[in-house]
């Protein structure tokens, strides 16, 4: 693997705050797909249904070149694990209801919504053809494109999702805040449909308890 440069995670912090404080504004009607569209969404959310956990490694890239990467564990509906590789002191998880961003250095967590990030549209458990969220799909040889995103509740922020056209696998993701910066996961040597820990995905209940404590 390449080496990675040194980051300390902040653009993941701050793609995050982005979309919760953009989350109030909504102004635009969503895009409408076409038949032959709906008919790709609908595989790929039948693969989606048939891959509710994976594990494996990912590179991540931050909206002014940072790169840095670890192993992501994975768990459908809504639960998702990044351990940063070293000298990164961060740790993201969901654990389908709250995404925790913890700082083992600073010994510090922040915590956001599940429901109020695009996170939670790469966790659902399918993707429904239907959904207003979905704003556009671009069908190419070698990439299926599914950018999805919904204003009233992720402002002007989106997620772009990217599939293999052949096997409808997850490729990459791109989360892009209300600035329209973009950090973007690619993921790699993915085992699919693995047996994962509970405790993968639990977060700090005594963090969470004074962070409740202090809203």
């Amino acid at each position: 693997m390449t080496p990675f440069r040194r980051i300390t995670g902040l653009c993941f912090v701050a793609v995050l705050s982005a979309v919760v404080v953009s989350s109030s504004f909504s102004t635009h009607a969503e895009a409408r797909i076409g038949k032959n569209d709906k008919a790709a969404v609908a595989k790929i959310s039948k693969h989606f249904s048939s891959v509710p956990s994976m594990a494996g490694e990912f590179i991540q890239f931050g909206p002014n070149g940072e790169q840095t990467g670890g192993k992501f564990y994975l768990q459908r509906p809504g639960k998702i694990r990044f351990d940063y590789a070293k000298p990164s002191p961060i740790l993201v998880k969901a654990d389908g209801k709250t995404v925790g961003i913890n700082n083992k250095k600073l010994k510090t967590w922040d915590f956001y919504p599940l429901r109020k990030t695009p996170l939670r549209l790469l966790l659902s458990d399918r993707i429904d053809v239907n959904d207003k969220s979905i704003k556009s799909v671009k069908r190419e040889a070698d990439l299926t494109t599914v950018v999805l995103g919904n204003k009233s509740i992720f402002g002007d922020s989106k997620i772009t999702l990217m599939f293999d056209p052949k096997n409808y696998e997850l490729r990459q993701w791109t989360i892009t805040d209300d600035q329209g910066k973009d950090t973007s996961v690619m993921i790699f040597n993915v085992k699919k449909n693995v047996k994962l820990s509970k405790r993968l995905f639990r977060m700090n209940q005594r963090e969470l308890m004074r962070k409740e404590s202090d809203r």
